[in-house]
């Protein structure tokens, strides 16, 4: 009696090309789209938080920071204040990427795709592609939120667009540092505390909020280089809103091409880390 050895074709084995790896990718990605929205409560919670926070920093915040050369005008805080509340929002897709892909791992559905001839790349694209569409929707509601207390932008539609995408960017680099958090805890909950607790010292250690003069010497340099401050000085100078605390360091006179770096950054060490991290745990 003979046995045959059964041998994983390439495409099991999740190879394929580039071609399959997409395709895959777009595959996983609407079934998280369509997943997602068959629990609308979800979705309620997480369009309510821009919401919240546009409001919140709007009329209750408005008033306690002057903006230089525009004392007394309250709507010129909200314009200082818009690029900040936009790359914290991007910024906190980090969570929910995080605990969609434990979700997963904890119900078993990793080891199902596991089984499948799919390149493995595409369980982790098709949750970041899924979770940065879902942040598209999230954008365009901060937007209009935005436009109602009195934010505008004063540089054309082209330069508002490149801002918008600036911020896309942001929220695809922050996803993937999500996906590497999610394959690396135990459970949804835990992941939901580990994708958020290091972003509030992050966003709030920043020119997002408040005037870097306002903090302690040594802080203004780190909140100077953090990577918040520089998307949130590109949006202001894209947006041609106010940044009367901008100084003559690289940081302040290059926002956009230092924000661009840190994606390259971001995405070139996240990304790998998180499929790396994918493949071990799919080998065990």
């Amino acid at each position: 009696m003979t046995t045959t050895e059964l041998k994983p074709t390439r495409a099991a084995a999740g190879g394929g090309g580039l071609a399959s790896a997409f395709r895959d990718t777009m595959v996983v990605a609407w079934r998280n789209l369509r997943g997602g929205w068959r629990v609308p409560d979800n979705q309620v919670y997480m369009f309510i938080q821009p919401i919240m926070f546009v409001l919140l920093f709007a009329y209750v915040f408005g008033g306690a920071i002057p903006v230089p050369g525009a004392e007394g005008d309250p709507l010129a805080y909200r314009e200082f204040l818009m690029a900040g509340i936009f790359a914290q929002t991007m910024a906190f897709a980090c969570a929910p990427a995080s605990v969609g892909l434990a979700d997963d791992m904890q119900k078993g559905l990793i080891d199902r795709f596991r089984s499948l001839p799919m390149a493995r790349s595409g369980v982790i694209a098709g949750r970041v592609v899924a979770d940065l569409a879902n942040q598209v929707i999230v954008l365009v509601i901060m937007i209009i939120c935005g436009l109602i207390v009195g934010w505008r932008f004063h540089n054309g539609v082209t330069q508002f667009l490149a801002g918008v995408g600036l911020l896309l960017l942001l929220a695809f680099s922050m996803l993937w540092v999500g996906a590497l958090i999610g394959l690396s805890v135990g459970s949804p909950q835990v992941a939901a505390s580990a994708g958020l607790i290091w972003l509030f010292p992050v966003t709030f250690l920043s020119n997002a909020f408040v005037p870097l003069p306002a903090l302690p010497d040594w802080l203004q340099v780190v909140a100077e280089w953090n990577p918040i401050s520089s998307f949130v000085s590109a949006c202001r100078e894209l947006f041609g809103n106010p940044n009367p605390y901008a100084t003559d360091s690289f940081p302040s006179q290059h926002p956009v091409l230092l924000s661009l770096i840190w994606v390259v950054v971001i995405v070139g060490i996240f990304a790998p880390l998180a499929i790396r991290k994918y493949k071990a745990a799919t080998t065990k």
